[in-house]
């Protein structure tokens, strides 16, 4: 048949003259959106119009009224327009030949698909676009349209960015699953999630799909992205389960993007983030977090900017975070019964009501069941009689959210993969010892093959075997690969992993046979034990004890009599120490005791070695009353059964030292810190870096008395040794670098303290991270050294960084946090906002009130902070008693001669002062200063501030002679020791009254 082609316009007069309505399938709607792009600038007026095929509607009407639109109807030929309904080729033809063929030149259309379509669409003269250039594509469009095809001027091109070619992927395009050609319905919730993303301000285009699992949230996300990928520069799909996951992949887009940075992940993320922030190199960007049903661990890593981030998750707290929230309900009745025919081709149309009203209308179980049942000669009657003839009170219901039983169904399910590949279950039960999610295969691809149960060596060894239990499951959707790039025959390479999903999970692992439960969770824990990396210490290696330890409760690890897994524990648990996840490492601590004393007794090696590790991380974590219990138990314990030299038991007498520490016991930590290094340097020698160990633990002990001199040389003996051991970036030397610092900055110090602390950061971002605890103690003190040096303005902004990064990672009652937490109620005080500065300093107080016992250094310490806040808001009386028992609490607690206390009474002084008693201010202050220059030393800036404290006494006494000639003398050993411009002399200079901050020292 010939078509006689008509000029756009020709059909209709007046406004329609300029108009083309293009009618689309949704799936398709990228090519629609280009194709509009490209007409509007050459002056066409465009209207896109969704094709929608409801079943219930005659084809032939649905065409007759897409001729009531205006203008020539270009339609875009796919099977996805075709296959809508969905109807039969024969229903197409039949419409066609009534509607189209009598009037074809009302139509014109392209073609964007290979597949098959039905015959008649020959009447439509389709131009094909596939397989071209997006040049090529235009002229053709234009050519089926009779336009002409002229280049635009460069000035009507150049007025706005269009969307992308729909054949040409972003710039940069990572992660995203393969398309699912099966896709169906949900075009509402599509429309709406991009109408919202594109209607947000810059900055808040962040957009959470929440629903119940197995409603197809991640499905939805990945079909945004094919659907609207043309219109961004770049489409990044972020596994975010898990915080550390979330972060290395995000991480790993910074080679995409072309940013310089080193090969340290943290330091990627951060420039990742930034570069997002700016928009620079790209400002079209699309971020997928898909599975983050935790939002209180991803929300500060979520990137603000000119870009979007679209978020998939069980969790609508979402909201409380700054993202819009769109509900995902299972299907609509109409797409249940779509998607299951397009799934499965044999049912009919009541066949597939039924079936989706069985199964609830959950896409998850839509697409399991119809995918087999398609493969099956079963009727859909007959499941449905099975599905319900095993509803009783002995099947097991997953949970509140599924109130349908689903065991029957996934009993039908296993037993059809049971006779197909039966290798496939086995692959599955395996699996349900890890946890739910992303599976890392690898594992168990990468042990050792020797002694392992039959059926899962055969299937480990024999890569067609296991490509084909994979590709089994994969066929029902009960699994998809995690590698996206790779195509469906690839099977899953060694270094992939696979999906599972958490209901199938669940739903799996309760229907297990317990001879397999045995055999599976054994191999489970050889690979998880393979797998351990076994250096706790090496930050290069923390990424993969971060995979490895979610699996330990699912393996349950804690019964297993295997020393390889009893190691794997220890390490883990060590990791967790040095990187800050306390509370984590505290549960998984308790349970292990449990276990291990059941299996092994008190006394066992590994309890032993199990105690000090929880210990650790109790204390750590601020639970300095129940550490001290345990391990001073312990030390008695095994200083009667093996003698004070055992190591194990000079190992619990150091972690009791740290709980002294915490308890603000120092006098009896050094006496222990002392003993401990004799002994060690007599057992092991100098250079063990047990007896480093023990080194520092003494420095921190002398630094807690105020002894900094003798701090100093500890902590420099300690750094240079351990860079002799344990190289310079190891985290105990890094650790000893800041000590080093602190030391110095203590000793006023400052530029030189500054100096090394500020590489030493560097150095700790790079090995360990930017919110390790570790990294956050040396960002902490960096600030200290900046503000003390005079540089306010770049310490404000560390300071408020560390602590909110400290309460984030810690919590707000962590003994870190407060100290960060007195930091910037300190520096608010004094540059910021006077109410905020009381608002935290009560805070501070409370928290330190409620973690510590009466008379602690630390909570008076707060709270003579806390006076000079009210000594500003004008609160001149409660200020002064405050200060009064801060400092007696404080000379009680620590002696008259620590620096804290001769801190304190600085203050005192200038409260006595302020209150009408400058004649007891001035003996203070006059004890003050001799005290503080037989301590620190005449020109300590400590000594220095309680000099021209001193001065100022004196001349409220009237006595002007004398507090000329302190001051001049005061002044002039300011200029020597911090320079004539340093903030602390100008103040001097200028009379102000010195004060003294309290700074907490955390171990």
């Amino acid at each position: 048949m010939s078509v006689v082609r008509t000029p756009v316009g020709s059909a209709e007069r007046g406004a329609a003259r300029q108009t083309v309505t293009i009618s689309y399938a949704g799936f398709n709607r990228a090519w629609a959106a280009w194709m509009g792009d490209r007409l509007e600038r050459r002056g066409l007026r465009v209207v896109l119009l969704r094709w929608d095929s409801p079943a219930d509607t005659p084809l032939v009407d649905l065409l007759r009224d897409l001729k009531l639109a205006e203008g020539r109807v270009l339609i875009v030929v796919s099977e996805w327009y075709f296959q809508l309904g969905p109807r039969t080729h024969e229903e197409w033809n039949a419409a066609l030949r009534e509607v189209v063929a009598p009037d074809p030149a009302r139509f014109a259309a392209v073609s964007v698909t290979t597949a098959s379509i039905p015959t008649a669409a020959a009447v439509l003269a389709p131009a094909n676009l596939t397989n071209m250039g997006a040049e090529e594509a235009e002229r053709r469009l234009l050519d089926r349209l009779d336009l002409p095809a002229d280049p635009l001027p460069d000035s009507a091109d150049g007025l706005r960015r269009g969307p992308r070619f729909p054949a040409a992927m972003p710039e940069v395009w990572g992660g995203v699953p393969r398309r699912n050609t099966r896709f169906t319905g949900r075009e509402a919730l599509l429309n709406e999630a991009y109408h919202l993303l594109q209607g947000a301000e810059p900055g808040a285009g962040v957009l959470t799909l929440y629903g119940m699992s197995g409603v197809g949230k991640t499905q939805l996300a990945a079909e945004y992205a094919y659907r609207f990928g043309s219109e961004y520069d770049v489409v990044w799909w972020v596994n975010a389960e898990k915080r550390v996951t979330y972060r290395r992949v995000l991480a790993e887009l910074a080679p995409k993007l072309g940013l310089s940075t080193g090969a340290e992940y943290g330091e990627r993320l951060r420039a990742v983030r930034d570069a997002l922030r700016r928009g620079d190199p790209y400002a079209r960007w699309l971020l997928i977090l898909d599975g983050a049903d935790e939002p209180e661990q991803l929300w500060d890593l979520v990137p603000a900017g000119p870009g979007h981030v679209l978020i998939t998750s069980r969790n609508p707290e979402w909201g409380e975070h700054n993202s819009r929230l769109l509900d995902v309900r299972p299907y609509n009745r109409q797409e249940s019964v779509a998607f299951i025919r397009r799934r499965a081709p044999r049912l009919t149309e009541p066949e597939a009501d039924q079936l989706a009203e069985a199964l609830e209308d959950l896409p998850l179980l839509l697409d399991q069941t119809a995918g087999w049942l398609n493969d099956s000669d079963m009727s859909v009657e007959a499941y449905i009689d099975l599905l319900e003839g095993g509803v009783d009170q002995d099947v097991v219901k997953v949970s509140a959210d599924f109130p349908l039983a689903f065991q029957t169904a996934w009993s039908i399910l296993l037993n059809k993969l049971r006779e197909t590949v039966p290798e496939s279950v086995a692959l599955l039960r395996l699996c349900t010892f890890f946890a739910p999610g992303s599976i890392p295969v690898r594992l168990l691809k990468e042990m050792p093959l020797d002694e392992l149960p039959e059926q899962i060596a055969g299937l480990l060894n024999d890569p067609l075997l296991w490509n084909r239990a994979i590709n089994q499951l994969r066929q029902y959707s009960v699994v998809r690969l995690e590698s996206h790039e790779a195509a469906i025959d690839e099977g899953v390479p060694s270094g992939e992993s696979i999906y599972l999903h958490r209901m199938v999970h669940q739903i799996v692992g309760k229907d297990m046979p317990p001879e397999d439960r045995r055999e599976f969770i054994d191999v489970v824990r050889r690979a998880l034990a393979a797998a351990d990396p076994g250096r706790a210490t090496d930050s290069r290696l923390w990424d993969q004890y971060a995979e490895i330890v979610p699996h330990l409760k699912y393996a349950d690890v804690l019964y297993s009599t295997d020393r390889s897994v009893q190691r794997l524990v220890l390490n883990c648990l060590r990791y967790m120490w040095f990187t800050g996840e306390y509370s984590s490492g505290i549960k998984l601590g308790e349970r292990a005791l449990a276990a291990w004393r059941q299996l092994f007794g008190e006394d066992h090696p590994r309890v032993w070695e199990l105690t000090y590790h929880y210990a650790n991380l109790l204390r750590s974590g601020g639970h300095y009353r129940r550490t001290e219990a345990i391990e001073r138990a312990a030390v008695e314990r095994l200083r009667r059964e093996r003698g004070e030299q055992d190591l194990d038991h000079l190992r619990m007498a150091s972690g009791l030292a740290a709980d002294l520490w915490g308890l603000g016991r120092y006098e009896e930590a050094l006496e222990l810190t002392e003993r401990l290094y004799t002994v060690y340097q007599d057992l092991l020698g100098e250079q063990d870096s047990r007896t480093l160990n023990a080194l520092n633990n003494l420095g921190f002990s002398l630094r807690l008395l105020g002894r900094y001199e003798e701090t100093l040389d500890i902590d420099r003996r300690t750094m240079e040794a351990r860079r002799q051991l344990l190289k310079g970036r190891h985290p105990w030397t890094l650790f000893s670098e800041t000590s080093y610092a602190i030391d110095l900055r203590l000793l006023g110090r400052y530029a030189e303290a500054e100096s090394v602390q500020a590489k030493s950061v560097r150095d700790h971002r790079l090995v360990m991270g930017p919110d390790n605890p570790q990294t956050l103690r040396a960002e902490h003190n960096l600030a200290l050294c900046q503000y003390r040096s005079g540089a306010r303005d770049a310490a404000g902004r560390l300071f408020a960084r560390v602590l909110e990064r400290y309460e984030r990672k810690l919590g707000e009652t962590n003994a870190h946090t407060l100290a960060a937490a007195v930091s910037q109620s300190c520096y608010a005080r004094e540059h910021g906002d006077i109410d905020q500065a009381r608002e935290a300093g009560e805070s501070v107080v409370a928290r330190y009130e409620m973690m510590l016992a009466e008379g602690h250094p630390f909570l008076a310490g707060a709270r003579g902070n806390h006076a000079l806040v009210l000594r500003n808001v004008g609160e001149r009386d409660h200020a002064h008693a405050l200060i009064e028992q801060s400092l007696a609490d404080m000379t009680a607690a620590v002696g008259e001669r620590h620096p804290w206390t001769l801190g304190c009474a600085v203050n005192a002084s200038a409260l006595r002062n302020l209150v009408g008693d400058p004649e007891s201010a001035a003996e203070l202050s006059r004890a003050t200063v001799a005290r503080a220059v037989e301590t620190l030393g005449r020109t300590h800036p400590l000594t220095l501030s309680a000099r021209v404290a001193y001065a100022a006494d004196l001349r409220a006494l009237r006595e002007r002679r004398q507090a000329e000639k302190t001051e001049q003398e005061a002044l002039s050993d300011l200029e020597a020791t911090l320079g004539d411009q340093h903030v602390h002399t100008i103040s001097a200079r200028a009379r102000n009254r010195p004060f003294w901050d309290f700074e907490p020292q955390a171990s």
